[in-house]
């Protein structure tokens, strides 16, 4: 039997023995691949979620801006009134209202209206008739433009501020 080039067949392996022998494994089973694919995600995931969370802001100490109440007008009174006009320039802003002393107990109403200064017409009812002492915030959205505000009240003493909402970066409190 001559080996000039022939290869030898012996079980499921073809040897040439012109090539040097090498151990190999088939390798990995199909869940074991699946198992090596879910490993390598996961550590490219883990290297992700890493990565970002050592990055720091473009500018130390940024601030987000955040929404503030500027104060446009406050009045207190008993009984039905007409508010002072007063401008918005924003298109949202609220009311906040509080009813004391009411009497006699269990007679108390109160309500507010806005209305267009330039017009005079309604344009909501922003604290629906209330029964009562209480308080509350009504946030209204409506164009910009001057307004006033229309009270409705008997047998309570009321409180009414009206805020503007403003966005801003807040200011360090050390300068």
């Amino acid at each position: 039997m001559k080996s000039s080039g022939a290869t030898k067949r012996t079980g499921a392996a073809i040897l040439d023995p012109r090539m040097p022998a090498r151990l190999s494994s088939p390798g990995p089973s199909r869940s074991g691949f699946r198992k090596l694919v879910r490993a390598r995600t996961a550590a490219v995931v883990i290297l992700v979620l890493l990565c970002a969370g050592c990055g720091g802001d473009s500018k130390p100490g940024a601030k987000e801006p955040q929404i503030g109440w500027r104060r446009m007008g406050a009045w207190t009174g008993h009984g039905n009134v007409q508010s002072d006009s007063f401008e918005i320039a924003s298109t949202q802003w609220r009311i906040k209202w509080e009813t004391t002393n009411e009497t006699p107990p269990g007679a108390g109403t109160f309500m507010v209206r806005v209305h267009s200064s330039i017009s005079g017409r309604p344009l909501m009812v922003a604290v629906q008739p209330q029964h009562g002492t209480g308080k509350g915030i009504a946030v209204v959205t409506e164009d910009p433009r001057l307004y006033h505000l229309v009270i409705e009240s008997s047998a309570v003493d009321w409180s009414i501020q009206v805020e503007e909402a403003v966005v801003g970066v807040p200011e360090d409190p050390k300068k």
